[in-house]
């Protein structure tokens, strides 16, 4: 079964055509440059560009993938959370494809889907995947534990009461003048940085999260410093990104441990933009070995926001019959498990 995969709950625009849920045909990823220079994303300036490119990205996945509209089995689009015009634009565009075209239609859960990437390696492999999981989504828009009993129900354990750890990068190499976006530039940097240089807080609220302390101490620090934002050579600046970021992984990765010693779990699965951290990903790699669990990462590819963890996690309902009538609404709000 092929399915043709929608994401444009953001800045990205995602299409891809994935065969039974996890062999990728085509998966390219459109990126919005014009955000940079207001150091995050524009609602408006985001929806426009995805109702430029999309259909040009449509004919050139299929092309990829050496497929054409009458190959394709059904289309699945994100149907939220996320920004409602930049939503709306994938939304309306693979729902008149659907209609257009007499095939099946589903709207994805944008944090479900990044679950099912992390999956999807291990799915394209034919290795078994037991359940229940527990699965760290970090992004820009969303830092949350979930407790995954089965391919499609999530119970959540916990979430940020304030900024999403992939925002607090943002705002912090906002604050440094290093540019945008923020989580690749620190991931950077804090490999040429003494982590142990400045002592940054650790938040401990369970299971849920907050960055809001540390983004403060971030900016006391550069205060008291008297750093001047966006000095490449001043070496203070990169201590400061590797002592943040080593903060930020030592709470997302207590918080995901914590979850692991009161809930059963056969496996840990890290996903979202912010998985592509290589600091993260190998603090996680060394918790899954130490509890002698699976740990399912999304591949870069897979880490940020694209269309075929959307094809992936709509191929199920899908080949089960289980469509959505064409009226239904997106949503910019959407608890995972509600």
């Amino acid at each position: 079964m092929i399915v043709l995969g929608i994401e444009t709950s953001c800045d990205d625009t995602g299409v891809a055509v994935v065969r039974d849920g996890h062999e990728i045909l085509a998966n390219l990823v459109s990126s919005q440059p014009e955000h940079a220079r207001f150091g995050g994303v524009v609602p408006e300036i985001a929806a426009r560009k995805h109702v430029e490119v999309l259909p040009a990205m449509l004919q050139a996945a299929l092309e990829r993938a050496q497929v054409d509209l009458d190959d394709l089995d059904g289309v699945a689009v994100t149907r939220g959370p996320g920004l409602i015009g930049a939503l709306l634009a994938g939304w309306c565009f693979g729902r008149g494809l659907a209609q257009a075209r007499g095939l099946p239609y589903v709207g994805v859960h944008h944090l479900a889907a990044h679950v099912h990437g992390a999956l999807m390696p291990a799915l394209a492999a034919a290795e078994a995947v037991r359940y229940p999981l527990t699965a760290l989504v970090v992004s820009g828009g969303h830092t949350a534990l979930y407790r995954v009993t089965a391919a499609d129900t999530f119970v959540p354990l916990g979430q940020t009461r304030d900024d999403a750890a992939g925002e607090a990068f943002d705002k912090v190499a906002k604050l440094l003048e290093l540019g945008y976006p923020g989580g690749p530039i620190i991931d950077r940097l804090a490999t040429q940085g003494n982590a142990d240089a400045w002592q940054l807080p650790r938040s401990d609220l369970g299971l849920d999260f907050t960055f809001s302390g540390l983004k403060a101490a971030v900016r006391r620090l550069a205060i008291e410093q008297k750093i001047d934002p966006g000095n490449a050579s001043d070496g203070r600046i990169r201590d400061i990104a590797a002592a943040f970021q080593a903060a930020v992984i030592d709470m997302l990765a207590a918080t995901t441990e914590r979850a692991l010693e009161e809930f059963s779990s056969e496996g840990v699965v890290l996903c979202g933009g912010v998985a592509a951290n290589r600091a993260l990903r190998a603090r996680f790699a060394a918790l899954a070995q130490r509890r002698a669990l699976p740990l399912y990462v999304s591949p870069p590819p897979l880490a940020t926001d694209n269309g075929a963890m959307i094809a992936g996690a709509g191929h199920r309902r899908i080949s089960l019959g289980d469509f959505d009538p064409l009226e239904l609404a997106a949503r910019s709000t959407w608890p995972l498990g509600s």
